[in-house]
């Protein structure tokens, strides 16, 4: 894994939703560094990617309610257990739930695996309610998948949350999530 800096000179073999990503990026002026590796289905399979970007990507999960009229894009550390619960009483929901593959794929044209907040540029109707956890909010680097799970880049966080965000007409409601090592 070699880290690059911006968009691949090479696009044979990519989809177009990824070079749709490196293209927003750039059209925004937004720096990034990415790297190229086999297909990230579960954090553990990031450990190596966290090391060749030199920071953890966040955890990404797409979520919905009962009925499947609400759905929600939490981004949280990667050390951090979800819990349903915690959740679901910071926003306006309860019974919370994964979505479907389908539902990522219809909403932010990702698949299991990929989830990621480059997806939102596929969600100019806003159906996806961005959640992000606090402490995401005060790193300085953001890494994330650019909508498939065999490429991973990193760049400012201001630039995903005041540049990236703002372009696509998307705000977000910040969560906090416990890390687990509280008392109940």
């Amino acid at each position: 894994m070699k880290l690059e800096n911006g968009r691949p000179e090479n696009t044979e073999g990519r989809l177009e939703k990824e070079i749709r990503v490196y293209e927003f990026l750039d059209e925004l002026g937004v720096e990034y560094q990415r790297v190229d590796h086999e297909a990230a289905m579960t954090m553990e399979a990031c450990e190596e990617i966290d090391k060749a970007l030199g920071m953890e990507i966040c955890k990404n999960l797409f979520l919905c309610n009962r009925k499947k009229t609400s759905y929600y894009l939490l981004l949280m550390p990667g050390n951090k257990a979800f819990k349903t619960k915690e959740l679901s009483q910071q926003i306006p929901t309860t019974r919370l739930s994964f979505a479907s593959g389908e539902d990522m794929e219809t909403y932010l044209n990702v698949t299991p695996g990929s989830a990621t907040v480059m997806g939102l540029i596929f969600d100019p109707e806003n159906k996806v309610q961005l959640l992000v956890d606090e402490d995401l909010l005060k790193l300085e680097e953001f890494g994330c998948h650019p909508c498939v799970n065999t490429s991973s880049i990193k760049m400012k966080t201001a630039d995903v949350f005041d540049k990236f965000l703002k372009e696509i007409h998307h705000d977000y409601i910040m969560v906090k999530l416990s890390d687990g090592n509280e008392q109940e």
